[in-house]
């Protein structure tokens, strides 16, 4: 074991690096015209969180928390006062961080029975329907912080065209969805809009079934959207679902920022600064571990006092000192990861990392969780467990053996580097070919890829 502070989390507002993005093999190349291919079946990239950009505009009820949020940050405005909230490159700097975090917060609001931004913090998403702002968190700094660029890429060189075959459905990655009969306003929203866009792309196309390719958090929204629409639904608008690094289970490291924070990737951050803002996160609660595929027996998190499983999510939060997550998550969260299952006769694809130590087990000796815990690491793609990363084909044998799920693993690739790598590319774009071709029913199963 080793310490530990920090990670790069599959679902967490991640800084320089993001969540991972994973799919499947193929064998069959599609031949591009000068205008693009005629023959390809539109397609859907929906992120993962913290993969697209978001901004805010303050308004008169906004107290801020210090004279600096007040009065210089944010650095840059437009002039109807909109600015970037993510990502923005001023939280790597202190007193800034804390101006981030506290227009980023969610609070719970049990009357209402939802969430809600920060008094006098609007939000939005720009350019839902289009890829641009999957491609960089920050235009201006397209180095360091680069998502989507190189798959967009990769799938223009295939024949793809932004607009009429190529679309992005970025979201507001703070929200999440609820179980049956409790409202998520936003959550919902984005659904809606998802089903309308698919709609639209397949129209726009001739009628052809949409490719819907999911990467972390948004493989959880794209199942909860086939799930939630009739089977009739899906035989006419969907023709593949390929989920990249899916956390179908959640994720362990999820509990390691509900309980030190997390550093966003950059030394600079100080996770307990931007603790309460991960904590405050709806989907980060949906990311926590699922007690139906992580089960009773494995124990996750270990103090000198006492030890929890993944159903032993209550009595974590409350521990941890965050009394106001345990009403939502017991209420809300629960019957939504609870009902965790495979849609009906859609095809899926998933792209997962394999071979890349994963926190499994977190120890805190001396029960202080502001301060880092020594970690056991196992097997996944750094981020998500491979329990969790192959939950869904595990329900699949269980309870729909009409369902086929074909997993592809790649040696050595993990959540963040899977969108830049050239052999996870290559797996990927080989995969929506043979979609394309009409072999997308065929050859489900496992494969390895290795270096």
């Amino acid at each position: 074991m080793k310490k530990h502070i920090g990670s790069d989390d599959a679902t967490v507002t991640v800084a320089v690096a993001m969540l991972s993005l994973l799919c499947t093999c193929g064998a069959i190349t599609l031949t591009p015209t000068a205008n693009g291919n005629t023959n390809l079946h539109p397609l859907i990239l929906i992120p993962g969180a913290g993969g697209n950009q978001l901004e805010a505009k303050l308004t008169q009820d906004y107290k801020p928390s210090s004279f600096v949020c007040n009065s210089w940050y944010p650095l840059f405005k437009k002039k109807n006062g909109w600015f970037r909230l993510w990502f923005d490159s001023s939280v790597l700097l202190s007193p800034f961080t804390k101006c981030f975090a506290d227009r980023m917060m969610l609070h719970y609001n049990q009357d209402r029975d939802d969430y809600f931004n920060t008094p006098g913090v609007l939000t939005r998403v720009p350019h839902f329907g289009s890829t641009s702002s999957l491609l960089y968190l920050n235009p201006r700094l397209k180095y360091v912080t680069e998502y989507m660029a190189s798959l967009v890429d990769s799938l223009e060189k295939l024949g793809y065209i932004e607009g009429e075959t190529l679309f992005g459905a970025p979201y507001d990655f703070r929200y999440g969805l609820a179980g049956e009969g409790h409202p998520c306003e936003v959550g919902s929203k984005f659904l809606e809009d998802l089903k309308k866009l698919i709609e639209e792309a397949s129209a726009s196309n001739g009628g052809k079934e949409v490719i819907l390719v999911s990467h972390s958090l948004g493989g959880l929204f794209a199942l909860e959207l086939l799930n939630r629409n009739d089977p009739s639904w899906s035989r006419k608008f969907i023709k593949h679902l390929v989920a990249l690094s899916a956390p179908w289970g959640g994720a362990m490291d999820e509990m390691l920022t509900f309980a030190s924070g997390n550093t966003l990737g950059v030394p600079l951050v100080d996770p307990l600064i931007v603790r309460p803002q991960q904590r405050s996160s709806e989907s980060n609660l949906w990311l926590l571990p699922n007690p139906k595929v992580y089960g009773h027996h494995q124990k996750l998190l270990i103090t000198q006092n006492r030890s929890y499983s993944a159903h032993d999510m209550p009595d974590f939060l409350k521990d941890i000192g965050f009394l106001e997550g345990v009403y939502p998550y017991k209420t809300r969260i629960l019957p939504l990861i609870e009902n965790l299952k495979a849609p009906e006769q859609v095809p899926i694809t998933c792209v997962i990392g394999s071979g890349v130590s994963t926190p499994e087990i977190l120890f805190y000796r001396n029960g202080d969780f502001d301060e880092g815990p020594e970690i056991l690491y196992g097997d996944g793609d750094g981020t998500v467990n491979m329990v969790s990363l192959l939950a869904l084909q595990s329900l699949v044998g269980e309870d729909n053996k009409n369902q086929s799920i074909k997993v592809i693993k790649i040696d050595g690739v993990s959540h963040v580097s899977i969108l830049k790598d050239e052999v996870a590319l290559e797996q990927i774009i080989a995969e929506i070919s043979r979609i394309n071709s009409h072999h997308s029913h065929t050859a489900f199963g496992n494969i390895f890829v290795g270096r």
